[in-house]
């Protein structure tokens, strides 16, 4: 995919399935997101911005400009919004929970928007917003939660991030495009 006079030329956007790992390369053999982009993206040192671990997909940002990349993933600077599968009844109570924090293994955990979006069978299809990235932020957040019904800890079982900041998903799964001149604009100039 060539580079128009519109597009950016320090931000682009891919939609990552499951089963790729957000790294340069993987000791142990897995497939990397740099498999779905073309060797230059790896060749010009374009770096992820943030995290989606193996299960996890939905946008992904990558950058060669460092400023930009900080900027993004520094804690209150960028909201980042989630569709999830939780299995287990999700509570208003655990919302509330989500919503003030949770401790996790040292670290406070909390979302500042959940939503209840769906339902199926025992399982809860939430809207999950933050503005920071801890390490499996969303799933250690549920995980330290339990079902009222069974006493088993909630279960995140999908994860997709579905924006960052302005810019929303809107490319096919696997598939990547560089942000517009426009998009990069608006998304650079929410941050703090």
């Amino acid at each position: 995919m060539n580079n128009t006079a519109n597009d950016s030329k320090k931000l682009l956007a891919l939609n990552k399935p499951k089963g790729y790992v957000v790294t340069r390369s993987d000791e142990l053999g897995r497939k990397t997101v740099y498999d779905l982009l073309p060797d230059w993206v790896f060749d010009d040192g374009w770096m992820p911005i943030g995290r989606l671990d193996l299960e996890s997909k939905g946008l992904l940002l990558f950058t060669t400009n460092g400023k930009v990349g900080d900027a993004l993933t520094r804690p209150g600077n960028c909201v980042k919004v989630y569709e999830i599968w939780v299995r287990g009844h999700v509570t208003d109570e655990h919302i509330a929970e989500a919503k003030k924090g949770v401790e996790s293994k040292g670290d406070l955990l909390k979302a500042l928007v959940v939503e209840k979006i769906g339902m199926g069978g025992a399982k809860t299809k939430l809207r999950i917003v933050i503005d920071e990235g801890k390490n499996r932020h969303i799933r250690r957040l549920f995980g330290a939660m339990k079902d009222p019904k069974f006493g088993t800890p909630l279960k995140v079982l999908e994860l997709k991030r579905i924006s960052i900041g302005s810019f929303k998903l809107n490319i096919e799964s696997g598939k990547w495009r560089y942000l517009s001149l426009e998009e990069e604009r608006m998304l650079i100039q929410d941050l703090n």
